[in-house]
């Protein structure tokens, strides 16, 4: 018996001999790092793309504390993270970054809202109210004053968010009910269950914005 008749009785019995076996599995090497290969330069070439996309800035002008600032954006960025890395106003907490805490909330139009999940582009030509702009120089305005008599902390991580849901709170409702107060702070979390002292601190507040202490 010659190699060649070997060769096929031994394919006719197992359907692919060792030979073959090893020239397949060379040309699916050879495939397998081809398109290997093709993936890596596209993903490459999409990765680029978009770092490019991504650099594109855009100047915008935002109305914060009365005072007007010029900054360069990308379309991309929050509100809490220009307040905080482009202008410096870091009392605007980072937390959970979704919407889920508020933290960093800030008045817009005198509303209360998230800085995490608004942009800043959407914030031009709208009046922007943080903690900082509640003060009068190094005085506390009447909110910051009731926290701090009240009690009102513990950690102080959340204090800032919690300060400016109450003061959007008495813009809109001056002397607001007990429950007024749950419903005005109910998209702010404390960790350390401040809560009954936040109530307090809003009502004490209240008095102070309408004269009545």
């Amino acid at each position: 018996m010659n190699e060649n008749q070997g060769e096929s009785d031994r394919r006719d019995k197992c359907g692919l001999t060792r030979r073959g076996f090893m020239q397949f599995m060379g040309v699916s090497v050879v495939g397998a790092s081809f398109s290997a290969a093709a993936i890596t330069k596209a993903a490459d070439s999409e990765k680029t793309e978009t770092v490019l996309q991504g650099t594109r800035l855009t100047k915008i002008r935002l109305f914060i504390n009365n005072r007007i600032y010029s900054v360069l954006v990308e379309p991309r960025w929050t509100l809490l993270y220009v307040l905080r890395e482009s202008i410096g106003l870091t009392g605007t907490k980072i937390a959970c970054g979704r919407g889920e805490c508020g933290a960093c909330t800030v008045l817009i139009d005198s509303i209360p809202r998230y800085a995490c999940m608004t942009l800043a582009v959407e914030a031009e030509g709208h009046q922007i109210t943080t903690i900082e702009g509640l003060m009068d120089g190094e005085k506390l305005g009447p909110v910051q004053t009731a926290f701090l008599e009240e009690d009102a902390f513990q950690c102080g991580y959340c204090t800032p968010g919690q300060i400016m849901a109450v003061e959007g709170l008495l813009r809109k409702q001056p002397d607001p009910s007990m429950a007024e107060i749950r419903c005005g702070v109910s998209g702010n979390l404390c960790r350390c269950a401040a809560y009954t002292h936040i109530f307090r601190a809003a009502k004490t507040a209240a008095r102070y914005k309408t004269g009545k202490e």
